[in-house]
C-alpha cells in the first residue's frame, strides 16, 4: 500500500539518488514526456545506469508511446536491470498491447489510460496479464481527448478506472499528477476528491508535494479508531465461537468491513507519525 510515487526527467541524473531519498514510496523515472526528442538517447543511458544497482525504494520507468520509435530501445535498455521495480507504459488503449510488452519483459507492468479509447478498454486493460500490477490514468492527455477543463469533467473517467482496477483484482489506483506544485491547497483539496472515489495515493512531479498527499490518503485517527474497534468485535467473537460480529453501536460487521479495517489499520501503521 504505497501512497507516493515521485516522477523524476530521465535526463535529468542528478536528482536520481535525491528522488529516492526523498521520501516517496516509490520513484518513476521518466523517460517520455518529460524528456525532449533529442535528449532521449542520453535519457535512456543515465536511466540504465542508475538502475544497474538496486535501490532502497521501488524505481520504475516510464517508457516511451509504445507505437513510438523509441519504446524498443527502452525496453532493451532497462529491462533485467538489478534496479528495476517496474514499467509504466503510457497511452496503453489496448490489452493486445499490454500482452506484446509482457511477452518481452519479465517486470510488473502499470498502464496509464490517457485517452477515451483506452477508458473503454480499461477492464480489459487491467486484467490483461499477470504481470499488469496496477492501472492508472494520464489525466493531462486524457482532459484534451475528452474536451474537459476541470476534475468535474474527469470525475466519471476516475470512477471507471477505479472499478476496473478493483474488478481485475488490482489495488486501488493512485491519482494522477497535480501540475502545479506551488498551489499546496489545490492539491490537498483534488486528493480528497481522489480518496472519495476510491483512489489510494498520488503521484508527484516535486518532493514538497509529497507530505501533502501522505496527509489526504493516510487514515485519520478517527477512521482508525473506528477500525480498531471493529478488529477488537473480531477478535471477541472468536472468543465466544460466535460467527456474529456486532459492533458496540449495533451494527453487524461482515467481512468486507473486516477487510477494509484491516487495510485502515495497516496503513496507518506504515505511514504513523
Amino acid at each position: 500500500m504505497l501512497l507516493t510515487w515521485l516522477y523524476v526527467p530521465g535526463d535529468r541524473p542528478d536528482r536520481f539518488a535525491k528522488a529516492v531519498a526523498s521520501g516517496a514510496d516509490a520513484v518513476i523515472l521518466d523517460l517520455e514526456d518529460a524528456v525532449v526528442a533529442g535528449r532521449k538517447a542520453y535519457a535512456r543511458d543515465a536511466v540504465a545506469d542508475f538502475l544497474a544497482d538496486e535501490q532502497p525504494v521501488p524505481v520504475q520507468v516510464r517508457v516511451n508511446e509504445l507505437t513510438g520509435p523509441d519504446v524498443d530501445a527502452d525496453l532493451v535498455a532497462v529491462a533485467g536491470r538489478p534496479g528495476l521495480a517496474g514499467l509504466r507504459l503510457p497511452k496503453v488503449e489496448s490489452a493486445a498491447t499490454v500482452v506484446s510488452i509482457a511477452g518481452r519483459v519479465d517486470v510488473p507492468l502499470h498502464p496509464l489510460v490517457e485517452s477515451a479509447l483506452g477508458l473503454e478498454a480499461a477492464y480489459a486493460i487491467a486484467s490483461a496479464d499477470p504481470a499488469v500490477a496496477s492501472i492508472g490514468l494520464g489525466e493531462a492527455d486524457l482532459r484534451s481527448d475528452l474536451g474537459v477543463s476541470d476534475d468535474d469533467g474527469l470525475a466519471w473517467a476516475r470512477g471507471r478506472v477505479v472499478v476496473a482496477a478493483r474488478a481485475a483484482g488490482l489495488a486501488p489506483p493512485a491519482m494522477s499528477v497535480y501540475a502545479d506544485v506551488v498551489d499546496v491547497a489545490g492539491l490537498a483539496a483534488s486528493c480528497a476528491v481522489g480518496r472519495r472515489l476510491g483512489f489510494l495515493g498520488r503521484t508527484a512531479i516535486h518532493p514538497r508535494q509529497l507530505p501533502v498527499i501522505v496527509e489526504a490518503f493516510r487514515p485519520a485517527e478517527r477512521e482508525v479508531a473506528r477500525a480498531a474497534e471493529l478488529l477488537a468485535a473480531v477478535a471477541d467473537a472468536r472468543r465466544r465461537d460466535s460467527g456474529t460480529v456486532v459492533l458496540p453501536d449495533g451494527r453487524f460487521a461482515d467481512r468486507a468491513m473486516v477487510a477494509a479495517a484491516r487495510r485502515t489499520v495497516d496503513l496507518a501503521a506504515r505511514y504513523a507519525g
